[in-house]
């Protein structure tokens, strides 16, 4: 459970503000319109910072893989089309899987449901481990009494998600490789094959050109203050990390992603794609259309889509369209994106155009993640060509000079 302060607004207009015990903010923001109220505003409180040991089922996030959720719902719908109940279903997933995470989380669902307290209820108490969305799809799945496809429809949209980051992250695996190894062997020549072949040169008076100089200079401070400039590089990536988790920070690191050359457009439908689908995921299930919007902002990790997508959130709750948001952003979603968010609001088709949406992004990001390794090949060879070439040259050039002294 988390603790929440939070502004409302009350049917009369007055806005106050309250303090309140939940699963999550979404839990929330149900309970507070369930009384008839709207939220303003809501800020999670920090936990207290007495010396305690927090035992608790969300402390397990790290030893829950995305794999175990998605195959958990899977398998779970399957088990309750064939006509297993519930508790019974769970017990025999709790029995199969070999995560010790996901089978405390399962024993405790069971406790839970065997108390009586519904199934989406028993997962909102874990919300480290499932998602909103995934609380939110098996919620309208109890609502309409399809409880297995709403299970088969967020393990689909989980897997589509977790496949869409695993292409990105794979295709950059290779430059990263790349990249570490060149640095790498750049610094360990600096300390321990540069100094020895400089000092011949240096021991015989030979002119030293501009670029084996520039070696030199590097190679000294690598030998006298090598722990200093490991510390400072520590340092300043440590900061980096953290700032970047900051506001402020995530503004300019996104924007400088979206401007990137190759990154920028790739972002922009792995944004339009993830968007894409969980709208039409969790309209499919029967998630109401604002609950929708503000679970989709959460999923969508860029900020400046998911300022949009709060835009989106606002227009619907004064009754607008939501793809005239979406269009009047055409920078950030691309205009076919809107377009058939139009149509799926002229036709009352929304999920369906939307799933649409996300199979043709999720298709071109594929086919875009194939063809970086072929783009950044020759990138990467061209620039190992030119740090063995420098290096030939200025170790190269002092041998003439040298041979000079020696005659």
């Amino acid at each position: 459970m988390s603790h929440f302060t939070f502004k409302a607004k009350k049917p009369t207009g007055e806005i106050y503000t309250g303090e309140r015990d939940a699963a999550d903010r979404f839990e929330l923001y149900r309970l507070i319109r369930e009384s008839g109220e709207e939220i303003v505003s809501v800020q999670e409180k920090s936990a207290s910072k007495g010396l305690h040991i927090n035992i608790s089922f969300g402390g397990i996030l790290n030893r829950v893989k995305v794999s175990d959720k998605i195959n958990f719902a899977r398998n779970l719908g399957l088990m309750l089309d064939a006509g297993l109940a519930l508790s019974r279903a769970i017990s025999v997933l709790e029995r199969q899987t070999k995560s010790q995470g996901l089978k405390k989380v399962l024993n405790d669902l069971m406790e839970n449901i065997n108390k009586g307290t519904t199934f989406s209820d028993s997962l909102a108490k874990h919300p480290k481990v499932f998602p909103p969305i995934f609380i939110s799809m098996v919620h309208a799945g109890e609502q309409s009494g399809t409880l297995s496809e709403s299970l088969k429809s967020v393990a689909s949209q989980m897997d589509s998600s977790y496949t869409l980051t695993k292409r990105i992250k794979g295709a950059m695996i290779y430059p990263a490789v790349i990249v570490t190894v060149m640095i790498t062997i750049g610094v360990l020549m600096m300390i321990f094959v540069v100094p020895t072949l400089l000092k011949t040169f240096v021991d015989f008076g030979a002119a030293l050109p501009p670029a084996t100089q520039f070696l030199l200079n590097i190679s000294n401070i690598f030998q006298q203050y090598g722990i200093v400039v490991l510390v400072l590089l520590a340092a300043a990536g440590a900061t980096l990390w953290w700032w970047h988790k900051k506001d402020s920070g995530k503004k300019v690191m996104h924007m400088i992603i979206l401007k990137a050359p190759i990154l920028g457009p790739l972002a922009h439908e792995v944004n339009a794609a993830r968007t894409a689908r969980t709208l039409a995921s969790l309209l499919a299930s029967g998630v109401e259309v604002v609950e929708s919007v503000t679970i989709t902002a959460e999923v969508v990790q860029n900020v400046y889509f998911r300022r949009v997508l709060k835009e989106a959130e606002e227009a619907i709750k004064k009754g607008d369209l939501m793809s005239k948001i979406f269009a009047a952003h055409d920078k950030l979603y691309p205009a076919f994106f809107a377009e058939m968010l139009a149509v799926g609001e002229e036709t009352g088709r929304i999920a369906e155009m939307l799933l649409n949406v996300a199979h043709y992004y999720e298709e071109d990001v594929d086919l875009k993640t194939k063809d970086m390794s072929t783009v950044i090949e020759p990138v990467l060879i061209v620039m190992i060509g030119a740090a063995v070439g420098f290096f030939a040259v200025a170790m190269i050039q002092p041998m003439y000079s040298l041979v000079d002294v020696i005659h």
